[in-house]
């Protein structure tokens, strides 16, 4: 079998659960991070051992496990990054997060905290671009934390990570005062689960992207309040939404005192950010 034999094949075994576009996407991923090729049409041999391989694979994804936790691998603004089911897979919303960050903040040294880290993708990238930023991040899950921390150590920079659940308002103590807050928190009514695509469903970490019905801004209101009290007179708090819950997220900062707020669409044109300045 060719190298373009093996590329063409795992496209035709992917169309029908993912579409050609989709497919052809996924398996360019496969080949580029899987086996280091980056040129499709070759007619070199590719290997018994590297058909085992992609086999597995192939079955894993027509399973509709995510790519990314097939590989290991997943990429966020330009680096690369660990993931496993422990952690929500990096999304490109969350890249424009970061970006729309990096353009608001000031480059001179600053203190940023990321609550509900994950994988890491936010402070590392953001210490990543801003090497004189002082960042921090806390997660509930141990497990989440050691996979922020190997990304921090592959990317080659210093973050200070700390396990903490800040729904509990007793561990708030443990931390400082930050120029600047983010998050990306659970959001997703549990009655909502049902209509989530199958892979994320089956494979992504639920606590990391589920709500009680009760009261879907839970993580919001807490985070507003645990901002109060730890950012600095004129820091800011951003947050990641969805594009249901962006106004009243707007609304709960404007109530909670922070102003002015701002919405920002992503660029599908879905209000997905929100970011609120504490201290008029």
């Amino acid at each position: 079998m060719t190298i373009h034999q093996a590329y063409q094949g795992l496209i035709n075994a992917l169309e029908g659960l993912y579409g050609t576009g989709e497919a052809r996407s996924i398996a360019r991923i496969v080949f580029e991070d899987a086996f280091g090729i980056f040129s499709f049409n070759q007619q070199g041999a590719f290997s018994p051992e590297q058909e085992t391989r992609l086999d597995d694979i192939a079955n894993r994804l027509l399973a509709h496990e995510p790519v990314q936790y097939v590989l290991g691998m997943a990429d966020f603004y330009g680096l690369k990054f660990k993931v496993s089911r422990q952690v929500l897979i990096p999304r490109p919303e969350t890249e424009e997060l970061v970006h729309w960050m990096l353009e608001i903040l000031d480059e001179k040294a600053l203190k940023i905290l990321d609550i509900g880290t994950g994988s890491g993708c936010i402070p590392v990238t953001l210490k990543k671009q801003r090497p004189g930023w002082e960042v921090w991040a806390v997660d509930i899950s141990p497990e989440a934390l050691e996979v922020a921390q190997e990304n921090a150590v592959m990317n080659r920079v210093e973050a200070c990570f700390q396990q903490q659940d800040i729904l509990d308002d007793s561990q708030w103590g443990r931390l400082g005062r930050f120029d600047a807050i983010v998050s990306n928190p659970p959001y997703i009514p549990e009655r909502e689960a049902v209509l989530m695509p199958e892979n994320v469903r089956r494979y992504e970490p639920r606590q990391a992207l589920f709500v009680g019905n009760e009261d879907p801004l839970l993580f919001y209101h807490a985070i507003a309040r645990f901002a109060r009290r730890h950012l600095v007179h004129g820091g800011r708090l951003f947050f990641e939404t969805n594009e249901f819950n962006a106004g009243q997220v707007a609304e709960l900062l404007r109530n909670q005192g922070f102003g002015p707020v701002e919405l920002k669409q992503d660029l599908s044109g879905k209000e997905r950010m929100v970011a609120g300045r504490w201290g008029k």
